[in-house]
């Protein structure tokens, strides 16, 4: 495979590599042998002299060198930390019953005191001064307390990680209609915020795929949500960022899961066929999962996914999770660089649900680009522990990087997708793009959904989201203006655009888009108003953001290249989030 290197520019650049890969280096064998609070020397394994390995293969301590007090929260995640079939549901239950007791009575007090509080869901990427006394704690809630193969129904705290409950339902042959990309998004942040995946033309959004979900109330009261039961919370909750209330507890849908999903890529030419193709693949029955990558102007391909439990003969299983595989998206324009027809992978199913998650999409390449570090498939496999989404999802936003990176995911109507397309290709030159054909919730919702525009010619109800991920403008008001320019081009063309992105919109542009009457009818229903609005919670303060970049010492640093780079890499080294990927069950033996 021939791939792009990044030249470096100067002498200096240079220098900054090589001392750059040393320090990655001795820091992370030093993190991995002789630095982890919970291991014993004698544990120790020594490298005979010239190895040359990946990070991710370097030895761990054997069980029996663990220390007894083995519960610190850096510690990997192994199968029982999320109570699967291991514990009785009775047991689970009652003590999530007893853990939502201290959560409602610790937010009553707070609303008796019109106090105003934070959420601590275990962990945080703030690097604000937190005050601890304003805050409840709901880390505890992270367990699957029950799947049931007869109902096909799982109940699942909010914070239960897709591939800890994707490796929950695969014991009784089940798995969720609707699986979010990143191993490490929530069950709970699925529900709160916006989830569409390559199942969703079919299936809608994550929360569609809940039956029934238990909330704890600004003013403490306990209640359960469902189509049948408080259905307006219910249906007002999902997506509203947590704005209304505090999930404990989902009840969530399955499906059957077979072994593998044949994975069908069709190769396109323009963009206008990548946006029509994506929209007819959407229309064959036997397709479980649609999703589409346009590398550039001239190169797209839509990836047509159908479960089966057949493995021909000839064919062999691809996989992307170990550290010598490919990158996902990497392996799909090689395959269809050259040819006109479709071609076909037959791929484990969690395999091909957690596919994305090596370079996040194709995020980790930003990481290459802005060391100026050689990008080939030796140094993917060498940097295997950094590169997946929970790594560089805490370097990112620690490097500071994150406030001049543009993350955006976009549902448009296929009607003016192509024209958006073109916009962004004008205006920010960012490549690859991703194309996921949604199915719309019914309005009102906090949901993308179409405004004006319609899309004459294809399916009511359904549009094509894209995900525009890359660096910006470096400079921080152009920066800005450049997404201020984004979101007036994506209102012209019946777009919205999901809250977990950079959100600039004024109060006023923002209700033109949502059903304020209906919203605040139930912050006073439900007696949310002391909480944060949903405004609130997803609009980035543009004045506070330059006021701290002028006033705060280790905001300046971090703005030097490469100390925020370097300073992103220690605190994901810190946050042990490597652990997890190696001791995931889900991963293809």
């Amino acid at each position: 495979m021939i791939e792009d290197r990044t030249p470096l520019q100067a002498p200096f650049e240079r220098c900054v590599v090589r001392v750059f890969s040393g320090m990655l280096t001795i820091y992370s064998v030093a993190q991995e042998l002789f630095l982890h609070p919970l291991v014993h020397q004698s544990c120790l394994h020594v490298l005979p002299s010239g190895w040359a390995r990946p990070l991710s293969a370097f030895p761990r301590p054997t069980a029996s060198c663990w220390r007894e007090n083995a519960t610190v929260k850096q510690l990997p995640e192994k199968k029982g930390d999320h109570h699967h079939q291991h514990n009785s549901s009775a047991m689970g239950l009652a003590r999530h019953k007893t853990a939502v007791s201290r959560i409602a009575n610790s937010i009553r007090g707070f609303y008796e005191r019109k106090e105003p509080f934070r959420i601590n869901h275990g962990s945080t990427n703030s690097t604000r001064p937190i005050r601890r006394d304003r805050e409840v704690d709901i880390g505890d809630l992270r367990n699957v307390l029950h799947v049931d193969p007869t109902t096909r129904r799982a109940l699942v705290e909010p914070n239960v990680p897709m591939d800890r409950l994707v490796e929950a339902t695969l014991k009784y042959g089940l798995v969720p209609p609707v699986v979010m990309e990143f191993p490490g998004i929530t069950a709970g942040g699925g529900f709160a915020g916006t989830a569409g995946e390559s199942s969703s033309f079919k299936y809608g959004f994550f929360d569609k795929t809940i039956h029934s979900v238990e909330m704890v109330l600004a003013d403490g009261s306990v209640v359960k949500a469902s189509e049948s039961e408080n259905a307006d919370l219910f249906h007002g909750a999902a997506g509203a960022v947590g704005s209304l209330g505090v999930t404990t507890l989902i009840e969530l849908q399955l499906i059957e899961a077979k072994k593998f999903v044949k994975a069908t890529y069709h190769p396109q030419r323009s963009i206008r066929d990548s946006v029509h193709s994506v929209h007819e693949h959407t229309l064959n029955d036997r397709n479980d999962y649609v999703d589409g990558i346009v590398y550039g102007p001239e190169h797209g391909v839509v990836v047509a996914g159908e479960m089966t439990d057949e493995l021909p003969s000839a064919a062999q299983v691809q996989t992307f999770s170990h550290a010598w595989d490919p990158w996902y998206y990497l392996h799909v324009q090689e395959k269809t660089r050259a040819t006109q027809g479709p071609v076909s992978d037959y791929i484990p199913l969690a395999e091909y649900l957690f596919r994305y998650d090596r370079a996040g999409f194709w995020v980790g390449r930003s990481a290459f680009q802005y060391f100026h570090f050689p990008f080939n498939r030796l140094t993917r496999w060498w940097l295997d522990d950094f590169l997946h989404t929970r790594m560089l999802y805490k370097a990112l936003h620690a490097s500071g990087e994150s406030s001049r990176y543009m993350i955006q995911d976009l549902a448009l109507p296929y009607s003016t997708a192509e024209s958006f397309i073109d916009y962004t290709s004008e205006k920010l030159g960012i490549w690859p793009l991703w194309l996921c054909p949604l199915k719309q919730s019914p309005a009102p919702t906090f949901h993308p959904h179409e405004t004006t525009v319609k899309s004459e010619g294809f399916t009511p109800g359904q549009m094509l989201n894209i995900g525009v991920w890359g660096f910006g403008p470096k400079d921080p008001d152009t920066f800005v203006a450049a997404n201020r320019d984004l979101e007036r081009r994506l209102r012209e063309l019946g777009g919205m655009k999901w809250f977990y992105a950079h959100t600039y919109y004024s109060q006023e542009e923002f209700w033109k888009m949502y059903d304020r009457d209906w919203y605040d009818g139930l912050r006073r229903k439900y007696n949310a108003e002391t909480l944060p609005s949903v405004y609130d919670k997803v609009r980035i303060d543009v004045e506070a953001d330059r006021k701290e970049r002028s006033e705060s010492w280790s905001r300046k640093l971090r703005d030097i290249w490469p100390l925020g780079g370097l300073w992103g890499i220690r605190k994901a080294i810190q946050s042990k989030d490597y652990f997890i990927h190696r001791n995931s069950e889900w991963k293809w033996k």
